[in-house]
């Protein structure tokens, strides 16, 4: 296992407030229970460019400060009361998108754009996937449901975001490679100190 240098807890944390500033740049809009928000795509970048390790741990620390009760959630919320909230699955999944798509290019010693196009989307699918199940389940378990709600509700919640994670997925996978590139190169700078 690597040790964790300086720049790597700048990384993870520049990570952690960005999550919590893509969870409320948009605090207003929610359609049906799911606030429309940026923090899939910080997730997927969180992934492309820390690697999985990091970008994993990254959000875990977001997601245990929001835990701790710091408003850094959708809609400046926060505290264990989240964890029964319908839409605390794509908390969760954040963490595991960030994982996998940094596993995807770290397969490969010089990642290409099809590489980044491949783990942007790969996460994108696990977020929906994720989050939309958790969210059917927490509905019909825990949560009070809306009248007549069901699994194809659900998903009709995610056409609106649909688009705009779509996009911001493909902007991710964009701009990835030469952020990426500079990443490396410092932390192979740091590595070298």
């Amino acid at each position: 296992m690597r040790k964790m240098k300086t720049i790597d807890l700048v990384y993870a944390g520049m990570f952690a407030a960005l999550m919590a500033v893509g969870a409320n740049i948009a605090q207003f809009l929610v359609v049906g229970g799911v606030p429309i928000t940026l923090q899939t795509f910080f997730a997927i970048l969180a992934g492309l460019l820390l690697g999985s390790r990091l970008g994993a741990i990254s959000l875990t620390v977001y997601a245990f400060v929001g835990l701790a009760g710091a408003p850094v959630f959708a809609q400046f919320t926060g505290g264990p009361a989240v964890l029964f909230k319908p839409t605390f699955g794509f908390i969760l999944s954040y963490i595991l998108v960030a994982y996998v798509a940094g596993k995807i290019v770290e397969s490969k010693s010089k990642p290409t754009m099809r590489t980044f196009m491949i783990a942007s989307f790969t996460g994108f699918i696990l977020n929906y996937v994720l989050g939309t199940n958790y969210m059917y389940f927490a509905y019909k378990f825990w949560a009070e449901a809306p009248e007549g709600f069901t699994y194809g509700m659900a998903w009709m919640w995610m056409v609106a975001p649909l688009p705009k994670d779509v996009i911001l997925s493909i902007v991710a996978a964009l701009i990835s490679p030469r952020i990426y590139s500079a990443v490396t190169k410092t932390a192979k700078r740091a590595q070298v100190a």
